[in-house]
């Protein structure tokens, strides 16, 4: 098994371990995501416990789906006695392929997780060719 390794992602862990772990707009930091397929979609589901329904962004631009959330702090009157959750902006984007359908993306928010609907493109699904032999009777192919 190969395993690449990147110093500068190793310095970014310890220092967000230290100085907290918090993204900023310029530099969001990662969420968790399970991407499978069921049936004729496309499933995304996001971890983002804790951030509002408002705090989420989705996009699509050139088949490029990018998510961005923010969990915001409790406010400005909250004395925090353990502060392990990291705040701040939190952003992925997926590389769609051409086979899906980006104008009937279907998104829901429930108990912090952000699913993602997306359906396979008619172009991609399997169909049936009609092909007429030679003496003129129309045959079946499996595309």
């Amino acid at each position: 098994m190969l395993m690449r390794t990147d110093p500068f992602r190793e310095l970014d862990r310890l220092t967000q371990q230290v100085f907290g772990g918090s993204g900023t707009w310029s530099r969001p930091a990662a969420m968790p995501m399970d991407a499978y397929r069921d049936g004729d979609e496309f499933v995304v589901c996001f971890d983002l416990p804790g951030v509002a329904s408002d705090a989420i962004e989705l996009d699509v631009e050139r088949n490029v789906l990018t998510v961005k959330a923010e969990r915001r702090p409790l406010g400005a009157d909250v004395q925090m006695q353990v502060s392990e959750r990291p705040l701040g902006v939190f952003s992925r984007q997926l590389f769609l392929g051409d086979t899906l359908d980006t104008d009937r993306i279907d998104a829901t928010y429930d108990a912090g997780v952000l699913t993602l609907r997306i359906p396979i493109a008619e172009r991609a699904k399997p169909r049936r060719i009609a092909i007429t032999a030679p003496d003129g009777t129309p045959k079946q192919i499996d595309a």
